[in-house]
């Protein structure tokens, strides 16, 4: 990126689907049908976003909303915010761009009244996993051979104060 160079965070629309679709296909080993995107996309429009620089989309986020049993407690239900994809292209990690997204979707998943926010990364992505602690995530739980090359996973994830209707009050 120039000085001179437009970055904007956004909601994805639709005609964003091809690109956030070759980012997907680019960047990470788990490749989703477009049938998964659309439908992540009608449940919960509002943190599917996406990062443009001059009209190019180089990054995106998107989660959903589940109810479920706490990560926390055995004992009782949650309303969840569940971060499912974040990538970002090569060229323009380690600028802060995933962090502004994932504040930004977090935010919108605390604005659906969620009680918990949770992911599952790589174990291997160390950086991820340094990103999502410094977001307020906690190493719950390594959960074996979760990926399809069997690879195993952090489930991370953290809880949100009552009556909180964003954890971080300035996106930057």
């Amino acid at each position: 990126m120039t000085e001179q160079s437009t970055l904007i965070i956004r909601r994805f629309e639709l005609k964003d689907l091809d690109q956030v679709m070759e980012i997907n296909r680019q960047t990470l080993p788990e490749n989703y049908p477009e049938r998964f995107f659309r439908t992540i996309y009608a449940e919960l429009p509002s943190s599917f976003l996406i990062c443009e620089v001059n009209g190019k989309v180089i990054g995106y986020t998107m989660a959903r909303i589940e109810t479920g049993l706490s990560h926390y407690s055995f004992f009782h239900r949650a309303k969840k915010g569940h971060t499912v994809s974040i990538a970002i292209q090569p060229e323009y990690r380690r600028r802060g761009i995933g962090t502004k997204l994932l504040k930004e979707s977090i935010n919108a998943m605390i604005n659906q009244g969620v009680n918990e926010l949770f992911l599952e990364v790589r174990v291997s992505n160390k950086a991820a996993v340094c990103l999502y602690q410094s977001l307020g995530y906690e190493i719950l739980k390594e959960i074996r051979h979760y990926y399809r090359d069997f690879e195993a996973a952090y489930l991370m994830a953290q809880k949100v104060p009552k009556g909180s209707n964003s954890i971080f009050t300035s996106i930057e």
